[in-house]
């Protein structure tokens, strides 16, 4: 280690030098950013290693690291993007198998590389609830590629993949198994296996056409007659060029950004092996937000068909509770005492933060002075005048208050496991003294937290298991969100409440879609004239029983959706803060830290920069900005 280094500061450099070394590019650039992974123009950016990580945290972090070294070393994009089939759900399988063959073929003879690329897989699908999913819903590219590692290696996968693929190997082994084998002995030659994979695609009954080679039907058609193919053309040409364009742009994005989250924001599939929409964006929704507007909504797919986006399989054991209902007063403030216990390390540093944002908020209530009234606070500063002339009356001066629009702050708390420790404890100690602060501003301020009443599942899957586990239920799981301070409630009626946060066993999993809109709604429901949402999460939602039950990325895609429905149609304004979990590319205004510790400075900037904006941007043209 260098003098002064800290152990992060190690853990990047030596994750550079390996990912140089696996790439074979002496000279390759690697930086570290809140939008990594991602591999573009030949930078490999990689995210920021949080303190104190677990060894599982780090190796995923080199898992991800090295399969894109070695997509570098040993993946040709013009190769790829000549035989890539033009059909979604065939290139999802073909990607797939291509970043098999890529990391297979590169860490056979290194078992730390296979180790770490081992931990970013399991992770990855971890996250999108692949490896929980019913077998119906397992994602048939991954499944595959699984497959192939597997005769690549000459061992069976680990048992959390293994078991995964279990639930569809004796289908993809009757209908393709001598097809997988054919890839493997070709797994050195990107070219030859790149022609195989269109037999695999063929036994799977995926098109394998590519971009450069037309297929059967088409040439069929051509013999047919001219006649029969200028009536073809008349017939659809709109929507051949979309399918160019988009089959284009996906071969654009697998040459930029082959890591796990561009590659999942840009080509996601369901667990059926269906494709997603590609962009998570919403569809047209009606203009008005209202109370539930957001539930049960409506998706095209691509065949046409409309099926419900997301809904609840039963809202009836779900709970808004106030914090004092879940723990008795003696307990609450045994909680308390312990939060107060660490505002004398924290208060300080959030004390003098919150300090600087009342200044600034203080100065722009209180802007210019008027001068010579006949009434207010003597202006001495003119005395002299009567001095000079006894006859001339006494001139008085008044503060002139600038209009400063009546004001109320929604903090928003993820409350789920990964938020337990450290975090919530400052989390909760930042939401206490900014409270305070905006109260002493004239601002209101509510803190919200949102859970879940049980791990993996309460009785609303329960109920769900006992009604037959019909396919598509909907979340699986029994809310709890939790009014910690009501945006009427003085602090000092409400600062026990927030001790809750330290109570072994409240914090469980996280759906995050659903708690963002109940913390609009309450929003919406009053009467301030601006409102502002403030989101602090450490992670995208999660809730095992749901994912594993419904389609891939069925909780993020919700979130998503409203996350747009609140910035594209509401008055509300929506900022969010990610610590270590890259928010940025959720939500418009955001930003992420790496350290909890750095909480508190971003909280008390992101509020200030909200009212610096207002203060300084004339009305009309904020009323022209959200219009457009």
């Amino acid at each position: 280690m260098a003098a002064n280094e800290t152990p992060q500061e190690t853990f990047k450099r030596a994750l550079a030098h390996a990912a140089r070394a696996l790439a074979e590019q002496p000279e390759l650039e690697v930086h570290f950013a809140s939008d990594g992974p991602k591999l573009v123009g030949g930078v490999l950016t990689l995210p920021h290693p949080t303190r104190n990580a677990s060894e599982g945290e780090n190796a995923s972090l080199r898992g991800q690291a090295d399969r894109l070294a070695l997509r570098l070393a040993n993946h040709d994009a013009a190769i790829d993007a000549k035989n890539r089939p033009q059909d979604r759900t065939s290139a999802e399988v073909f990607d797939a198998l291509e970043q098999a063959r890529i990391e297979t073929i590169g860490a056979r003879k290194l078992a730390g590389v296979r180790a770490n690329l081992r931990s970013a897989l399991i992770a990855r699908l971890e996250r999108t609830g692949a490896l929980k999913a019913e077998a119906e819903r397992v994602p048939l590219g991954e499944a595959v590629g699984i497959m192939l590692r597997e005769r690549l290696m000459g061992t069976r996968a680990p048992d959390a993949l293994a078991s995964m693929v279990d639930k569809i190997r004796i289908d993809i082994e009757g209908r393709a198994g001598a097809q997988i084998d054919a890839l493997a002995e070709a797994a050195d030659d990107q070219a030859l296996f790149a022609k195989r994979m269109g037999d695999l695609l063929k036994a799977l009954d995926l098109e394998s056409g590519s971009a450069d080679t037309p297929d059967e039907s088409e040439e069929e058609g051509e013999e047919e007659g001219e006649d029969d193919q200028n009536q073809t053309e008349q017939d659809a040409p709109e929507e051949d060029e979309q399918e160019d364009d988009g089959e284009a742009e996906g071969c654009q994005s697998l040459e930029g950004t082959s890591d796990d989250q561009s590659a999942e924001d840009e080509r996601q599939t369901r667990p059926d092996g269906r494709p997603a929409d590609p962009d998570g964006e919403p569809g047209e929704e009606d203009p008005e937000l209202s109370d539930g507007a957001m539930h049960n909504r409506n998706e095209n797919t691509d065949d046409g068909r409309t099926v419900d986006f997301y809904k609840a399989y039963t809202t009836a054991f779900d709970e808004v509770v106030d914090a004092a209902e879940l723990c008795d007063p003696m307990e609450l403030d045994r909680l308390r005492a312990m939060l107060d216990a660490q505002l004398a390390s924290l208060g300080s540093v959030v004390s003098r933060l919150a300090n600087k944002l009342q200044r600034r908020l203080m100065a722009q209530q209180n802007r210019s002075w008027m001068f010579d009234l006949e009434e207010g606070m003597l202006d001495t500063a003119r005395l002299t005048r009567v001095i000079t002339d006894p006859t001339s009356p006494l001139s008085f001066k008044m503060e002139s208050e600038s209009p400063f629009r009546d004001t109320v702050v929604t903090l928003l708390l993820d409350n789920s496991g990964s938020m337990r420790g450290r975090p919530i404890m400052v989390a909760a100690v930042c939401a206490d003294i900014l409270a305070r602060t905006l109260e002493r501003c004239g601002v209101k301020v509510e803190i919200l937290g949102f859970t879940t009443r049980a791990w993996k599942g309460g009785q609303s899957r329960e109920r769900w298991i006992g009604d037959g586990k019909p396919a598509n239920p909907g979340r699986l799981n029994d809310l709890r969100h939790i009014i910690y301070k009501s945006g009427d409630a003085p602090w000092r009626r409400s600062k026990k409440n927030l001790g809750l946060m330290m109570r072994e066993g409240l914090l469980k999993e996280n759906i995050d879609g659903e708690a963002l809109q109940w913390a609009h709604d309450r929003l919406m429901a009053r009467s301030e004239q601006r409102r502002i949402l403030m989101v602090i999460s450490d992670g995208s939602p999660v809730d095992d029983s749901t994912q594993s039950a419904n389609a891939a990325l069925y909780l993020d895609k919700h979130l998503r959706h409203v996350i747009a429905e609140i910035e594209d149609r509401s008055s509300v304004e929506l900022l969010a803060i990610g610590i270590g979990h890259d928010v940025t590319r959720w939500y418009r205004r955001a930003l992420t830290i790496t350290d909890v510790e750095q909480l508190a400075g971003a909280m008390t900037e992101k509020l200030a920069e909200l009212f610096d904006v207002d203060a300084r941007t004339p009305a009309t043209t904020r009323r022209a900005r959200k219009a457009a």
